[in-house]
């Protein structure tokens, strides 16, 4: 497994005590420009000696601070003379660490609520005034009583006495609400704040930057030896894969699983943007008929994600021993996904991300990993994309699941529906561009359920499967709503599909919201 890499300008550390939305603080700061990293509490001590941080954010968390053995903060991170900004748990842990006092029985607060500003702050200057009140998002049972000694609070709400509580001469910023969630409209600029103008850095976390220390540090690592890449048609691994061939050119040389559950046309797309446009050595493995002969009959939707990666892993394996010789595989690991692998409270993503390869590789294939996207997001690997040239049709697809439409097929997988899946799926999306509205949208994708229905198309009946079509709005990839569609578009589209579409009679829209907390949306 590879290090991270050493932070290449000034940075915060977060420290995580199990929030859903730490990564959204995370997010928060690298869209003003600010380089952090997140890491959790048991290990936040190491952390802080090696990035050596200009600030500190805690985080939020779901223990109480009362109970035995709930989380801490590292003593080597109380006794610096580094600005801390702590949340929720964060201010509560601060507290109680640096002498003050805590208690549960309170009455709880879950959602929305008020803020009153009482005395000025460095934390909201220029954002609130004095006198005024704010909405804010909390999320605690807790709260803090008694405030450590050189604290004052200077805001309260209802339920929140210490709603924001402050050391300005320790520049220690405590507030007992979420400010890094969208449900707190000014906690960007808090945020902002915070990093810009109290612990005093600047804006120069750029794709610029990143791209050229990249390519330095692969080739580091590479030096003269060969490199096989593991492409699956997405934009994470198209992107690594476009980075690694700027730095070391024909040492690379990527391998492309076809396992026959990709969109319409999107295999062929891929092999000629590679092969064609940027003449990168190309392996394309049509696998198909290996993983759809797995999967058929198969309902268990965790099963199947299973069977895929195990299935992508042999046979990647087997052409890597043909093409032989190669030293290290690269793949396109992103931050949250290094978050995850990490976690200490075995959280959702023991679940979601059981198909990735978080982490490592087997032993047996005694190899080095090259991951030169550990360290970017979603959107900024996109970003990356553009500063490297990707096709703006490419970069700014919506994600697509590592077990493509397998898991867009409740139930079992046949090629027959297969194809009608990818038909109507392919009308959709063309529907949405033609409408202005791909940008707009997170993600969209039709998924044919496990369902038939009698419906009656022109003299006769019919007895056809039921579409079911998916569009979210998502600022940051973890939360997520769906997209309101007018209605003569939903009949526009489904009217399409219907008459063109063998095998469908049916569509519905799912106006499903994604949970806080989750990464990925299927």
């Amino acid at each position: 497994m590879t290090e991270p890499a050493k932070p290449p300008v000034d940075s915060i550390l977060i420290i995580d005590f199990g929030s859903q939305v730490t990564q959204l603080i995370a997010r928060r700061l690298r869209e003003t420009g600010v380089y952090c990293e997140i890491h959790p509490f048991n290990r936040a001590a190491e952390a802080f000696a090696a990035m050596r941080p200009r600030g500190v954010i805690f985080s939020g968390g779901p223990a109480s601070v009362t109970d035995e053995g709930s989380p801490r903060a590292p003593r080597e991170v109380l006794e610096a003379n580094v600005p801390i900004l702590a949340i929720c748990y964060g201010q509560q842990t601060l507290a109680l660490q640096l002498g003050g006092k805590v208690e549960g029985g309170h009455a709880r607060e879950f959602g929305r609520a008020d803020v009153e500003i009482k005395e000025p702050s460095r934390l909201y200057e220029g954002v609130w005034e004095i006198g005024g009140r704010y909405p804010v998002w909390m999320s605690h049972g807790d709260r803090v009583t008694e405030l450590p000694e050189g604290f004052r609070v200077v805001a309260t709400s209802p339920n929140a006495p210490f709603a924001i509580a402050v050391d300005e001469a320790r520049s220690r910023y405590t507030t007992m609400f979420h400010p890094e969630v969208v449900h707190t409209p000014d906690g960007g600029r808090l945020l902002a704040n915070f990093v810009h103008n109290i612990v005093g850095l600047k804006s120069d976390w750029t794709m610029s930057a990143y791209r050229a220390r990249m390519i330095d540090k692969v080739r580091a690592q590479v030096g003269k030896g060969r490199v096989i890449c593991g492409l699956s048609g997405g934009v994470d691994s198209s992107v690594a894969a476009v980075l690694i061939h700027e730095a070391i050119g024909d040492q690379l040389t990527c391998i492309y699983v076809d396992h026959g559950l990709m969109r319409l046309n999107e295999s062929e797309e891929v092999v000629t943007m590679f092969r064609d446009h940027y003449n990168i050595p190309l392996v394309h493995v049509d696998a198909s008929e290996k993983f759809l002969g797995a999967l058929e009959g198969q309902t268990d939707p965790e099963v199947k994600r299973k069977t895929i990666g195990r299935l992508f892993i042999e046979t990647f394996e087997d052409e890597a021993r043909k093409i032989g010789g190669a030293q290290f595989l690269a793949q396109g690991t992103l931050y949250p996904d290094v978050i995850e692998s990490v976690s200490f409270s075995g959280g959702p993503s023991v679940v979601i991300k059981s198909h990735h390869n978080v982490g490592g590789l087997p032993e047996r294939m005694n190899m080095q990993l090259v991951e030169p996207l550990r360290e970017l997001f979603k959107d900024e690997v996109r970003a990356l994309g553009r500063e490297l040239g990707l096709p703006e049709k490419f970069v700014g697809r919506h994600p697509f699941p590592g077990p493509g439409l397998a898991i867009r097929l409740p139930g079992g997988v046949s090629r027959e529906k297969l194809d009608i899946l990818r038909q109507a799926d392919a009308i959709y999306l063309d529907e949405i561009r033609k409408a202005g509205l791909y940008d707009k949208i997170w993600q969209a994708f039709a998924v044919l359920l496990p369902v038939q229905t009698v419906g009656v198309m022109g003299d006769g009946r019919t007895y056809e499967f039921v579409c079911a079509l998916r569009a979210v709005t998502s600022v940051d990839g973890m939360t997520a709503d769906f997209y309101p569609f007018e209605m003569d578009f939903i009949g526009r589209v489904a009217t399409r599909i219907i008459n063109e579409v063998r095998g469908i009679n049916r569509v519905v829209y799912d106006v499903t919201s994604k949970p806080p907390g989750t990464i990925e949306w299927e």
